[in-house]
């Protein structure tokens, strides 16, 4: 029998479903709750259908398995079924759990019968995905929930009708938590998450972060804010370049089992990829701490003896990667995180690189909306690599960010085009910001990583900088005028240059002496930060 039906499901909106609150505690839940419908709640589905754990990924063409997993995870899944019937089974299953315990989850969800001997596997689901999945997503009609009576109460995060309170499900002198607030089935669901959340953390951190010691935050005051002196976190979203291309390469024309093994083993080494990197940023944050080095800089809030961790992995296991920090953190582990990324090597061969998108704001800002801009800085970082595809096909990564010491008004593309240009009538605008950044030395780019961390470090040490504040923000101001200006602030304060970039193609000493490059400013973005960075390896 060669006939077999392949399933896909897909989540819409996890964006929406994951950071619509700005509590962490709930936006922690409902990242476990996406993990977990396309994650172990499959596996128990198939369990329930008589399909157990250790033969779900048995070749169906050759066993007696009524279905095997492809993948599962990251939002997605993939399953062959041995019958249309089986799957329409355990999607029923599958979707009861959800709805259930995941309320306000969408799951889309499409089959399609196949011929084994006949037909292409890579095939076949390029064609699922795109004429029903997509197809899906365009056409479905979008629920519209009565959000309550003139009686009811609603949940202050969804808005939906209240059936609870959120002390039932937090220890409020454990955790320190904020007042007592109604919650709806969404929220009340999202909550009893969080937990779990935690203990998936702390075994993945097992031998790295030691939970007698440090506890992940589920509150965003406990990131390492001072009090008196910093309140900011930061929100970092990293996603991989040109993915969904190296899985269509990696698969197109192989034989069907040999393009199973081929996605499994591809999926597999991204999530290891994704995994092997926060460690390392735990390692970073947790050495740093223990050597002193961010003593008297991050706020130690402790709780029974535990101290919080400043970092909170949100959505990870694959290249599309969120978490949040303390504010002065965020474009050093950013960075690092990317750093880490690239020393692996996918089953494909090559080596994965990704973007990142960092926003610092405010402790209590809207979360949603700080969620919003990091992911669309993560764009502009792909935008810049697009750019620089034609010297680079192989690609390269980079990140960009944005400081946000008060509020944010529009899209980040609007805030550039308000805050960080100058404009003239005779002359097309010029950039006051280098970013984004590429994150590795290149001898063609002097908008690096590497650039832009020097002039932070040479602004606080060297003898002509570090004493000399007012001059540095005098400096800052100078640069909003031009070139013109800046070489008579030069003159004027006898500086004899700016800090230096690193050796390029392009004339370095130029920039030095002007402070613009390419009608774009080298030293705007410096100064900007440096009260909002903070060195982990210096």
């Amino acid at each position: 029998m060669s006939q077999f039906t392949l399933t896909f499901i897909d989540t819409t909106d996890i964006q929406g479903y994951v950071f619509s609150s700005n509590r962490l505690r709930e936006n922690i839940g409902a990242s476990y709750l996406v993990s977990a419908a396309t994650g172990e709640w499959v596996e128990e589905s198939l369990e329930k259908l008589g399909i157990l754990k250790d033969r779900q990924t048995k070749a169906i063409e050759s066993s007696n398995c009524n279905a095997e997993l492809i993948y599962s995870g990251g939002g997605n899944v993939l399953i062959i079924f041995k019958s249309k019937q089986i799957a329409i089974e355990f999607t029923q299953i599958l979707s009861r759990k959800a709805l259930l315990e995941a309320p306000g989850l969408n799951l889309l969800v499409a089959h399609q019968e196949f011929d084994w001997d006949t037909q292409k596997l890579y095939q076949v689901i390029q064609d699922l995905v795109t004429d029903k999945i997509e197809r899906q997503k365009h056409e479905r009609i979008v629920s519209a929930p009565l959000l309550g009576l003139g009686v009811t109460a609603s949940c202050n995060s969804t808005l939906l009708p209240a059936i609870d309170k959120s002390d039932n499900y937090i220890n409020y002198e454990d955790s320190e938590e904020e007042k007592i607030y109604l919650i709806s089935r969404e929220t009340k669901q999202k909550l009893i998450a969080a937990r779990q959340a935690n203990k998936k953390l702390e075994n993945l951190f097992q031998g790295v972060v030691n939970p007698g010691i440090y506890q992940f935050p589920y509150r965003t005051d406990n990131l390492g804010r001072t009090s008196g002196e910093s309140s900011y976190v930061a929100v970092i979203h990293a996603d991989g370049n040109g993915m969904g291309k190296r899985f269509k390469k990696h698969g197109d024309g192989r034989e069907n089992r040999d393009y199973i093994n081929a996605m499994r083993e591809l999926s597999r080494s991204i999530q290891q990829a994704g995994e092997k990197a926060l460690i390392a940023v735990s390692k970073t944050i947790i050495n740093s701490i223990s050597q002193a080095k961010v003593v008297g800089k991050l706020g130690e809030f402790s709780l029974k003896g535990q101290y919080y961790l400043p970092f909170r992995p949100l959505v990870y296991g694959g290249d599309d990667t969120t978490f949040v920090c303390e504010g002065r953190l965020g474009l050093e582990l950013a960075a690092l995180y990317l750093r880490e990324l690239e020393k692996e090597i996918l089953a494909d061969g090559e080596k994965l690189t990704a973007c990142a998108g960092i926003c610092v704001v405010k402790t209590h800002y809207p979360f949603a909306q700080a969620y919003e801009i990091s992911e669309a800085l993560c764009r502009e970082a792909k935008k810049f690599v697009k750019e620089k595809k034609q010297f680079e096909p192989q690609g390269f990564s980079a990140l960009d960010w944005h400081l946000a010491a008060s509020s944010l008004s529009g899209s980040i593309s609007e805030i550039r085009q308000r805050e960080y240009q100058i404009k003239s009538d005779k002359e097309k605008p010029k950039k006051l910001n280098m970013r984004p950044v590429r994150l590795n030395k290149h001898d063609d780019e002097w908008r690096t990583w590497e650039g832009f961390t020097g002039v932070i470090r040479q602004f606080n040490e060297d003898e002509k900088w570090r004493n000399s504040y007012n001059k540095i923000m005098d400096l800052r101001d100078v640069l909003r005028q031009g070139s013109l200006a800046t070489q008579e602030f030069i003159r004027n304060t006898g500086v004899g240059k700016l800090p230096s970039f690193p050796k390029c193609s392009k004339d370095i000493d130029e920039l030095a002496r002007n402070g613009w490059l390419d009608d774009e400013c080298g030293y705007f973005d410096a100064i900007e930060a440096m009260e909002f960075y903070l060195g982990l390896d210096d």
